[in-house]
């Protein structure tokens, strides 16, 4: 592997271990045991959770070409991930909200066991079960667990302000070290130990089942409101009521579609963009320095967060910025630097350029998981935040569907070029929701001053 690779990997985690060591009191927040001992359980199984999704990402793309499949073939896999994800995403939302979180976070376990075994075989149609089974446990994922999070949080009673430091937490190890450890895990069991690009499916399923086997006793069941109807159809009407009624909801919602679309569409895109002549490149280390710099970016929010000032409405318009001109990198390299022709060689000068540009955006990422999170929790009714959550995906998937389908009719710099169009508008997005949560807040206070005046001016009634 060229020296390249261990240059950028080490000088990364020089920068994470620098800003972890700087932090001050000021960003650490004195929290009792009784939450210590809480978080530490959530993050444990989250990290198992995430886990078992980051270890087949480095090898999937890889897996589906090993069997012979072309890159159409590859995308309408990948469509068939999304596409469930859409269609079942909402209901399994909903039912994680009725029939509770506890168990849907089970059921992501379950379902995700199931779509690794599947990889074992390669016949097309069992690797489609396989993306329809992986769609329906990704949008558990990235709603069940964080739903059972913050009920429980708020049901036992903890300070509100906590919830960011588990937040920032469960992003720096789920999405920063865990990943790295998976993806060098990853490169590990198929190049060293040469078990082949099936290997790292067999270490998720493992691990995954170590995460129910933690879930089960340790975890209480929450659900949504429950003054509301249980129906599944009543749980759809008061998500799209929250939706259409707030706009801060709507807002939020078509920023994390802008961004998710665009970063999915990204992990897709990376491993061509990166060796568009076949060459020769260590997709598992790869994949880990872009965690680390995502970890690096999660660092970086944690310090954010801990801080009244900037608010997090405010800074995100600048990442979003950022993340849209790196996504533009492959259409400007495309004309500014000379192709190479040169097959199954080392990666070129562009692609030194795009890797770290790349980099950059998974920074990028790493900051917008934890400021995400901090805004639903602000924005989003605990009656429906399962469902609504998973409403915000069905953009997302539709985007991604569309850009996977035509993946073969378009050159790859102009679907990065959309991409970034995309991020530059969600930093609009994030301008307005700014502009209109600044608003709200000012009329309520507005309203509580003058029903504090119209207290005092009030005539006693004796």
């Amino acid at each position: 592997m060229e020296l390249f690779y261990y240059l950028a990997f080490g000088g990364l985690s020089v920068v994470v271990a620098a800003l972890e060591l700087s932090k001050t009191s000021k960003d650490r927040v004195a929290i009792s045991s009784a939450f210590n001992s809480f978080k530490n359980n959530y993050l444990v199984v989250y990290s198992l959770a995430m886990a078992g999704d980051w270890l087949q990402g480095p090898y999937v793309y890889y897996l589906y070409s090993q069997y012979g499949f072309n890159k159409g073939d590859i995308g309408r896999l990948f469509i068939a991930g999304f596409g469930s994800s859409m269609l079942f995403g909402t209901i399994v939302g909903s039912l994680a909200d009725k029939q509770g979180r506890k168990r849907a976070c089970v059921t992501y376990c379950i379902a995700y066991i199931l779509s690794c075994i599947t990889k074992h075989s390669p016949e097309y149609k069992v690797l489609m079960l396989g993306r329809v089974l992986g769609g329906i446990a990704t949008s558990l994922l990235f709603s069940a667990f964080e739903s059972w999070l913050v009920a429980e949080h708020c049901k036992r009673g903890f300070d509100p302000q906590w919830l960011s430091l588990t937040f920032s937490k469960a992003i720096f190890l789920g999405n920063g070290l865990v990943a790295i450890i998976s993806g060098l895990f990853a490169n590990v069991l198929v190049d060293n130990f040469g078990l082949g690009p099936v290997a790292p499916f067999d270490a998720a399923a493992v691990l995954l089942a170590i995460a129910i086997v933690i879930i089960l006793p340790s975890w209480s069941e929450n659900y949504g409101d429950p003054s509301e109807s249980n129906d599944l159809i009543a749980q759809f009407k008061v998500a799209a009521v929250a939706i259409a009624s707030d706009e801060k909801i709507a807002l939020l919602g078509a920023i994390q579609s802008l961004f998710e679309g665009s970063m999915y569409t990204f992990v897709f895109l990376w491993t061509p963009a990166l060796s568009p002549n076949d060459e020769d490149i260590p997709h598992g280390f790869i994949f880990a320095t872009f965690m680390l710099s995502s970890m690096l970016g999660s660092s970086i929010a944690s310090q954010l967060l801990a801080r009244p000032r900037p608010k997090v409405e405010s800074y995100m318009q600048i990442v979003f910025a950022i993340s849209s001109f790196t996504l533009v990198l492959p259409t400007l390299t495309s004309f500014l630097v000379a192709p190479s022709m040169e097959k199954s060689g080392s990666i070129s000068f562009g692609g030194h350029v795009l890797f770290f540009g790349f980099c950059v955006f998974e920074a990028s990422v790493g900051i917008f998981w934890p400021s995400i999170m901090k805004m639903r929790s602000q924005y989003i009714p605990e009656e429906a935040r399962s469902t609504i959550m998973n409403f915000f995906r069905i953009p997302l998937n539709i985007f991604v569907c569309i850009v996977l389908y035509n993946v073969s009719a378009f050159p790859i710099t102009v679907m990065f070029g959309m991409c970034s169009i995309f991020l530059f508008m969600a930093s609009i997005l994030q301008r307005r929701l700014m502009v209109v949560a600044e608003i709200h807040k000012s009329r309520a206070q507005d309203w509580s001053s003058l029903n504090e005046r119209d207290g005092e001016t009030a005539p006693l009634n004796i």
